[in-house]
């Protein structure tokens, strides 16, 4: 028995395989998450073999600033880096547009451990040259004159160059630690107390899993650990399908997740900003935007309406949870047009108050002429925009055409937008997975165990032979840390006097012509030009090992129905009026099953709204494939 748990900002879900059998369970999110996630396990399994963790935990503590108090240690001179950063403006057009706050006092830069003081919980040490040499930052450590304090090293965080973003990354980790390690060593306590399991491991941003041990001391680490298995799963649905381009589409109740997949894999970045604080870490080149089904809709001073990103929650939550949630959001839009039912029960147990939505859509829609009806629709249409606006980003932005890549629809809220979503952007169809509710719980089982390793260099043409002894040491040292792993090395290229790199794969014995080819066609598709005649350099190696996943998308069972296939019909109000649909059980749906739209899906943890000229197909583990 493996047992998965996501731990959203809304709902927590389970997903829990026996080798045979797939079960699920959705429980609201609590203050403590530990507690929401052994009340989800426990539904479905008294005990596991391993319980797997995606979390929103350390992303919350740096979006709320609740992070230790921290002391960098660095070169003299260099006090001020983490503050000066880069020339890169967070609103190139906007000149009230701040950095954020560092996150290190400027009282509590020193160039000595000596200095420290006894107010400080975590200590981050950062020296010019140590991803070169870390024998310099070992003995800063060493003599760190405090007991109990969480000591962050760049040289184990970050060894690689350019000394803000490796200060940024190695400060955010020691912000992050002593928290983390709490919370989980917390969950670790309690699930071993109750014999649940002696195992547990947690997702990094990059889509692999990580030991329990090494989530406490790198938290930069699970940054972005929730959305990461929703990617995996997306990524191995796909290529289950044949294929080889998909979107991830991941809404939930407070934000929206998407994700380019190419070759069944998300695409790997090893740099990204997190609320405006660089952390050089790699994980997947997911984006994110505050629309989710608990968004809020609300007018802005100019008349104009507006949804999100602020977000209702689990609690109160929406209108229509009824418990005391006044403002009206994207989930009572969808009540209010019928494509949420009546009878429906949300996350399988929360019966909704259609009533509630009305009363704050009309609320929402007075004070600019709108009745409850065309408040509900404008949310809709907004936050559709929006979404697909985190597509573009994703695709075009990026050099890809989202015309080429199906759209993989999962979350709570993920089915009633997708179709809309895809054609808005010429995409040639959609796919909703089984257990769509739940499906990034779901890719904590498919996701392998997996280990990271970066080393800085400066490899250019003249001293291209080092190259592959190089490759070759990080490799081994991977393998070594994940005996049982396929090795996967890259390298970060760039033009010689470019600021920044695109990693590109390197296997020892490639060649270094091999290498040019590859920087410069991905920088074509990614730039819009290259220049072969330009030499090129090499900034970093890295390594992924990556072991065997507790299951595969092929060892899901095939759809088999529950129930006998009936409908109803439900009225349901569009853009072009009302309508008529029919409504089906999607347990009651079995392959080869055909749905012409308009029609709605229901299950417990989603529902999926097809629109006239659409049709869905029912695939062998219970996809749906929808067209037009």
């Amino acid at each position: 028995m493996i047992v998965g748990v996501d731990v959203g900002g809304t709902f927590t879900d389970v997903v829990a395989f026996d080798g045979s059998k797939v079960r699920t369970a959705k429980v609201a999110t609590t203050p403590d998450q530990s507690e929401a996630v052994l009340a989800g396990a426990l539904e479905l399994a008294d005990s596991a073999e391993s319980l797997l963790l995606g979390t929103t935990i350390a992303t919350n503590l740096l979006l709320e600033r609740k992070g230790a108090r921290v002391a960098l240690i660095t070169d003299p001179g260099f006090e001020d880096v983490i503050e000066i950063g880069r020339q890169d403006r967070p609103s190139l057009y906007d000149p009230f547009a701040d950095r954020p706050k560092p996150l290190v006092d400027r009282a509590h830069r020193f160039v000595d451990a000596e200095q420290l003081g006894s107010d400080v919980e975590s200590v981050a040490v950062c020296l010019l040259h140590s991803y070169r040499d870390e024998s310099a930052e070992a003995e800063v450590a060493a003599a760190i004159p405090l007991d109990d304090l969480h000591i962050s090293l760049s040289s184990q965080v970050a060894p690689e160059f350019r000394e803000f973003e490796r200060t940024s990354t190695t400060v955010l980790n020691a912000y992050l630690a002593p928290m983390i390690d709490r919370s989980l060593a917390g969950l670790d306590r309690r699930v071993r107390d109750l014999g649940y399991t002696d195992e547990v491991l947690v997702m990094r941003s990059s889509g692999g899993v990580m030991t329990l041990a090494e989530a406490r001391r790198l938290p930069t680490a699970i940054l972005l650990s929730g959305p990461a298995g929703g990617a995996i799963a997306a990524g191995a649905l796909g290529a289950l399908m044949g294929l080889d381009n998909v979107i991830s589409f991941d809404m939930g109740g407070t934000s929206t997740d998407v994700c380019r997949i190419e070759g069944g894999k998300p695409e790997v970045t090893y740099e990204r900003a997190i609320d405006g604080y660089v952390c050089r870490m790699p994980s997947a080149a997911i984006h994110t935007v505050g629309a989710g089904g608990g968004s809020v809709g609300w007018v802005d001073p100019g008349g104009a309406l507006r949804v999100g990103p602020q977000s209702a929650g689990a609690d109160p939550g929406p209108a229509c949870y009824g418990r005391g949630g006044h403002e009206a959001t994207v989930t009572d839009a969808h009540v209010a047009l019928g494509r949420i039912g009546p009878q429906v029960s949300l996350g399988g147990s929360l019966e909704i108050d259609p009533d509630s939505s009305l009363t704050a859509l009309r609320g929402l829609g007075l004070p600019i002429g709108l009745n409850a009806t065309g408040a509900a629709l404008g949310i809709i249409r907004i936050v559709e925009e929006t979404m697909a606006g985190a597509v573009r980003t994703v695709s075009i932005e990026q050099g890809a055409d989202p015309r080429l890549s199906w759209l993989v629809a999962f979350g709570g809220a993920g089915g009633l937008h997708a179709t809309a979503l895809a054609r808005s952007l010429e995409m040639p169809g959609v796919l909703v997975p089984p257990h769509g509710g739940v499906f990034s719980a779901l890719g904590l089982l498919l996701s392998p165990p997996r280990v990271d390793l970066a080393r800085g260099v400066l490899i250019t043409t003249d001293t291209k032979d080092s190259l592959d002894a190089i490759v070759t040491e990080v490799a081994k040292t991977a393998h070594e840390l994940l005996a049982d792993g396929t090795v996967e090395t890259l390298c970060d290229a760039r033009y010689l006097g470019q600021a920044h790199e695109l990693t590109v794969p390197y296997e020892a014995g490639n060649g270094w012509s091999a290498l040019a080819d590859r920087f410069h066609r991905l920088h074509h598709e990614r730039n819009g030009f290259s220049r072969p005649g330009d030499p090129v350099e090499v900034v970093a190696v890295r390594a992924a090992a990556t072991g065997h996943p507790a299951m595969r998308m092929e060892d899901l069972p095939e759809s088999r129905p529950t129930e006998s296939l009936e409908s109803e019909g439900r009225e349901v109000i569009t853009d072009d009026g009302s309508l008529s649909a029919t409504v089906w059980n999607r347990s009651a749906l079995g392959p080869g099953d055909r749905i012409s739209g308009p029609a709605i899906v229901e299950e417990p943890e989603a529902t999926t709204y097809i629109a006239p000229g659409e049709h869905a197909v029912v695939q062998e583990i219970g996809t749906l494939e929808i067209t037009w």
